[in-house]
């Protein structure tokens, strides 16, 4: 029950302090297996003020995706992806329920300042406040995302096409025989994490913007293209 799971795994009631209170996040986090690494996780980065959009990958057993929902079910800032991918591994997929996530919390009641991506095997090494103080202090109106112009032994990950294939049941990536178009726009492309903090203004602006649009589908048949677009889409100009 509800009760019993707030109770017996301690989550977190009311905002610790102000400064938490008035400066929520928003958080992505994308799972496929271990629940109790994953409780472990949500229990750790729980905060009411907080909005959290659940992503589970559609290959995930039903009996896993059950799990989740119930425990979901006990918060109304919890929720699961409105449109869930099969995600594989360095494929688009793994950018794609990013941005269902994304399209899901800038259409949220709650006003969150900021948004971090995560995966079920994180866990924070920092308190929600010690965050926050960190993003205000360094990154105030910035995002973090590093990156560096993309690196020569990974320029291949853009240059040919990559075609999603299955062996012995199992998903993955390989490079087709097809070399690409240059990116969109005349685009520089740069490449470092997947991995991020953004701010709610730069979201809505990779939803909404022709450029970030047309990079997203030129990204569709690339190599972890969630390791180039995000840090690509921050060095615009403006």
């Amino acid at each position: 029950s509800c009760p019993t799971v707030l109770k017996t795994l301690h989550f977190i009631t009311k905002p610790l302090s102000e400064e938490e209170g008035n400066f929520s996040l928003a958080y992505i986090i994308t799972i496929h297996k271990e629940l109790e690494m994953f409780v472990r996780l949500l229990r750790a980065i729980y905060m009411p003020q907080n909005i959290y959009c659940i992503h589970i990958d559609e290959k995930s057993p039903r009996d896993y995706k059950t799990a989740v929902q119930n425990i979901v079910n006990c918060f109304e800032n919890i929720f699961i992806s409105s449109k869930t991918e099969r995600v594989v591994y360095a494929g688009f997929s793994r950018l794609q329920a990013d941005i269902n996530c994304m399209r899901d919390l800038v259409n949220s009641k709650v006003q969150w300042n900021y948004v971090i991506n995560l995966c079920g095997q994180d866990y924070p090494l920092k308190t929600n406040k010690e965050i926050i103080q960190y993003i205000k202090s360094k990154w105030k109106g910035k995002n973090i995302t590093p990156g560096i112009v993309q690196p020569l032994h990974v320029k291949h990950r853009t240059e040919v096409s990559y075609r999603e294939y299955v062996h012995s049941g199992v998903p993955y990536v390989y490079p087709a025989k097809v070399r690409k178009a240059q990116p969109p726009h005349n685009l520089t492309i740069y490449f470092g994490s997947a991995y991020y903090v953004l701010t709610k203004a730069f979201v809505e602006f990779t939803l909404s913007d022709a450029r970030a649009k047309a990079l997203l589908e030129w990204s569709r048949d690339t190599y972890s293209p969630d390791e180039h677009y995000w840090v690509t889409l921050n060095r615009l100009p403006g």
